[in-house]
């Protein structure tokens, strides 16, 4: 069956037609039979090959947009830096027009309070990514570059703080309230001997509001 010679080629397919109709119906309003109908001439079979349930559409969703190719992991074997710096260097990852993964245009899509499933499942897949952040600053800390502490708490408090405390559609707020989120994130981190937003991060903020869709601040 067609379905079956080209395997990766069908799941994408699949995928790209539930994220279409996810974001346009909304997660509970789409059913299987939806998906299918969307899918150039894919059987129900062809579907059922791939995945048991739509909630397995949207798990492999949110692996592709929000946890493959995670930069944390991704600067584990950078050599000559420490490990402050190659969080940095992941952070400025996530923050670059370059990154269709964390913060990409369609993962921000995803992100609405109308579709609090994906909000839940955004949610377990930043669990998953806080290991690799540990070991970076348990790397840290062992080189002198980050404060001994606690390296789970502090990774969970980045991922919170990063991932979601400064997504517009997740906590609303205009440039002004982003700036001033900044602020208080650096000060934050910086106090608790974790400083990872340095000179080159704080240039990319306007990158990063972009990314988000930030509101402009509202005219006098």
């Amino acid at each position: 069956m067609p379905w079956n010679r080209y395997p990766e080629e069908t799941i994408q397919k699949i995928l790209d037609a539930s994220l279409k109709l996810f974001l346009e119906k909304g997660y509970e309003q789409t059913t299987v039979f939806d998906i299918v109908e969307n899918l150039g001439g894919l059987s129900r079979g062809a579907f059922y090959h791939h995945f048991k349930s739509k909630d397995e559409v949207l798990n492999a969703l949110m692996e592709k947009y929000f946890t493959d190719n995670e930069p944390f992991e991704a600067v584990r074997d950078v050599q000559g830096l420490s490990g402050l710096g190659k969080i940095s260097k992941a952070i400025g990852y996530i923050v670059s027009p370059e990154n269709t993964g964390g913060i990409g245009k369609t993962a921000q899509s995803l992100l609405t309070l109308s579709n609090p499933r994906f909000l839940a499942e955004l949610l377990r897949s930043n669990r998953e990514v806080a290991p690799g952040l540990v070991l970076l600053i348990e790397e840290g800390m062992a080189d002198g570059s980050i404060r001994p502490g606690n390296a789970k708490l502090l990774a969970e408090l980045l991922i919170l703080l990063i991932h979601f405390w400064v997504f517009p559609k997740i906590f609303p707020g205009d440039r002004a309230v982003f700036d001033d989120k900044i602020a208080i994130i650096k000060q934050v981190l910086d106090g608790l001997g974790l400083p990872v937003m340095d000179g080159d991060f704080m240039a990319r903020r306007d990158v990063w509001a972009d990314l988000l869709n930030v509101s402009p601040v509202p005219d006098a």
